[in-house]
């Protein structure tokens, strides 16, 4: 079995390679050729985080199969570490057999700020010049860099939980300016970012600007929202997956509690749009929002990708099993 860590995910995978396999994963979705359950979250009461397990199937000429187990800590990045831990299995679709067992934080990193790449490149407006991040970790870096090279942003902003953590990443990101008004870090944004582990909202409706589109990744379960109720209501809103908006995203389900939304305001799954099935921004006032919850397809098939190239040039480490 072949062992990748975090160090020979970044060494295999870049965010262009990333970019184009969560296109395969989401087109593949949108054709019915995933198996796709829900994921399963485990709360223990006396623990402060959960484990969540995803499982998927994809079938056709390059078929994957595999699970990733991920544990959700919301204190990490306090102590510098992520909040997200846990693996990526990878298993033969013939025989069952265990492949591969990757670092699931860096697939995680990775994947989820190229999957918003995507929304961002068909749902925001081709003349944004203006980048707003809210959020310090690890998925607020990785969002910088996969964004950047697809518009010409001539400001990007930066709001943390402290002045001092906004302050750190925007020394780290060339043009990065820290921000600790989040209303005026908001004001006249073109593209917005909320990559927070906050419990509540950090992004209200009042202060988007007409034209902005907002890609809201932090949050990933029922009892976390990071957007306004009023701005979800406010937006054409793209999902990576329907029915796990419904079921799992705190975001959406305390505006249909507010009797804001239902599910028909969903204007369509990301792989809708990228097939054509469904128009992305249809006129240039309009706000846009990208639910991004994460999907077990954009892990397994980066799974099956680390496998073949670390096959291929000798990364990784096997180990009997």
């Amino acid at each position: 079995m072949l062992v990748l860590s975090a160090a020979d995910v970044h060494a295999l995978l870049t965010p262009a390679a990333c970019r184009e396999l969560m296109r395969e994963a989401l087109v593949a979705l949108a054709g019915g050729q995933v198996f796709l359950p829900l994921r399963t979250v485990v709360r223990p009461p006396a623990l402060d985080g959960l484990i969540a397990l995803m499982t998927t199937h994809l079938h056709g000429p390059r078929p994957a199969f595999g699970m990733k187990s991920v544990c959700v800590f919301p204190g990490n990045p306090r102590a510098g570490k992520d909040a997200h831990q846990g693996v990526v299995t990878l298993f033969d679709p013939d025989s069952g057999e265990p492949l591969a067992v990757v670092n699931a934080s860096a697939v995680t990193e990775i994947r989820t700020a190229a999957v918003s790449a995507l929304a961002t490149d068909v749902l925001a407006g081709p003349d944004a010049r203006v980048l707003t991040v809210f959020g310090t970790g690890v998925q607020a870096r990785a969002h910088l860099h996969a964004l950047r090279p697809l518009r010409p942003f001539t400001e990007i902003r930066i709001v943390g939980r402290t002045p001092a953590a906004a302050e750190r990443l925007a020394a780290a990101e060339p043009g990065a300016v820290p921000f600790t008004d989040p209303a005026a870090a908001a004001a006249g944004a073109d593209v917005i970012v909320t990559a927070t582990t906050s419990a509540d909202p950090v992004l209200f409706a009042e202060w988007v600007s007409p034209g902005a589109h907002v890609n809201a990744v932090g949050s990933s379960i029922p009892t976390a929202a990071e957007l306004d109720p009023h701005l979800l209501a406010a937006a054409t809103l793209v999902v990576d997956r329907r029915e796990s908006l419904l079921n799992e995203s705190g975001d959406y389900l305390r505006a249909a509690a507010a009797g804001l939304i239902d599910p028909g305001h969903v204007h369509g799954e990301l792989g809708e749009i990228l097939t054509g099935r469904v128009p992305g921004r249809t006129r240039p006032g309009e706000i846009t929002v990208f639910k991004s919850l994460g999907l077990a397809i954009e892990d397994v098939i980066v799974a099956r990708h680390l496998y073949e190239q670390a096959l291929t040039t000798g990364r990784g480490h096997h180990a009997p099993f």
